[in-house]
């Protein structure tokens, strides 16, 4: 349980600016002050590593450098169809950078070098959910008014992660057991 634990905290201090995203904007319903505050914590999460010096990963840099981005354009542009498509292109962006073999290596505890071929199979999945993101935010961008498209697709950014969390450390739990046992000689449990 305290390894599920830690990768959990990982995967939401990296889903942080999304989630308070997401809370401001359905309780204020003012975009400006959601997009302007997930900008702020995103470059405050990486300014608290780096004054820590903690390692900051290369996806972790990548949506601080794209929460600013995006959140500036949205800032500036004030438009709805913008605004609503630009995930899209992050998710493909993103999704790109997951396409590297390994990338998901820091999110790992040391117990689970036996089997992070599975972890780079699972990467690979990860890449498949952004790519599948991206298509339906086109589809939902084009279908639902704004407010309403935000909350399906913040919701949907945040359950979609965190379902794909919970499959993979399940997965990725009871195949290194498997493989411990085998080793051991001994049934698995």
């Amino acid at each position: 349980m305290r390894n599920l634990l830690q990768a959990g905290r990982v995967l939401a201090m990296d889903l942080a600016s999304t989630i308070l995203f997401l809370i401001v904007y359905l309780t204020t319903e003012d975009l400006i002050v959601a997009v302007a505050l997930g900008m702020v914590l995103g470059v405050a999460q990486i300014g608290w590593q780096y004054m820590r010096r903690q390692p900051i990963g290369s996806l972790q840099l990548l949506s601080v450098v794209l929460i600013l981005a995006s959140g500036s354009a949205t800032l500036l542009t004030k438009d709805a169809t913008f605004i609503m498509l630009k995930p899209s292109i992050i998710y493909c962006i993103v999704g790109a950078v997951m396409l590297k073999r390994g990338w998901m290596n820091r999110y790992l505890p040391e117990r689970a070098a036996p089997v992070v071929d599975i972890a780079t199979t699972f990467g690979y999945v990860w890449a498949g959910l952004m790519f599948a993101s991206a298509g339906l935010n086109i589809g939902l961008a084009s279908s639902l008014d704004p407010k309403s498209w935000a909350a399906f697709m913040s919701t949907w950014g945040l359950f979609s992660k965190i379902g794909l969390f919970l499959i993979q450390y399940a997965t990725m739990n009871a195949i290194g057991r498997r493989r411990a046992a085998a080793a051991a000689g001994a049934p698995a449990t």
